[in-house]
């Protein structure tokens, strides 16, 4: 397969998961372009796009916290790509200064949210 027969959405996006190749751990989602994944791809950095910011953004850029592929998969839809990766620096991927965005546990009796990791680093020394 090749990159012209991947689905972008209406938006021409594509959501990308990146997990840790060592752990498994599922470190973040986030959204590619055509040019971010050919980028991606090219490198081996993960470089995603910002729908914030309308903008490419090579992960680890101002944190350090780079994410280098391992390993790139794309489901059978070809509309979801996965990427297992070692984080470097301080092996952070999320911007609030965990290891994984997905820090908090949903309790299902009452939907409420708990913090089930510790934090690596404090956002306000790195951005």
């Amino acid at each position: 397969m090749k990159i012209e027969n991947v689905k972008f959405d209406d938006k021409g996006l594509i959501p990308a998961i990146a997990q840790d190749h060592k752990t498994g751990d599922i470190l973040m989602f986030a959204w590619m372009n055509e040019e971010s994944l050919a980028r991606t791809l090219e490198t081996g950095v993960m470089t995603y796009w910002s729908r914030s910011r309308q903008t490419l953004w090579v992960k680890g850029e101002s944190s350090g916290n780079t994410q280098t592929v391992v390993e790139a998969y794309i489901d059978c839809d070809a509309d979801c790509l996965l990427f297992r990766v070692n984080p470097e620096g301080l092996g952070a991927a999320c911007h609030k200064g965990y290891r994984s965005c997905f820090f908090r546990k949903i309790d299902p009796a009452d939907g409420s949210f708990s913090i089930v990791d510790e934090r690596v680093f404090d956002p306000k020394d790195v951005y």
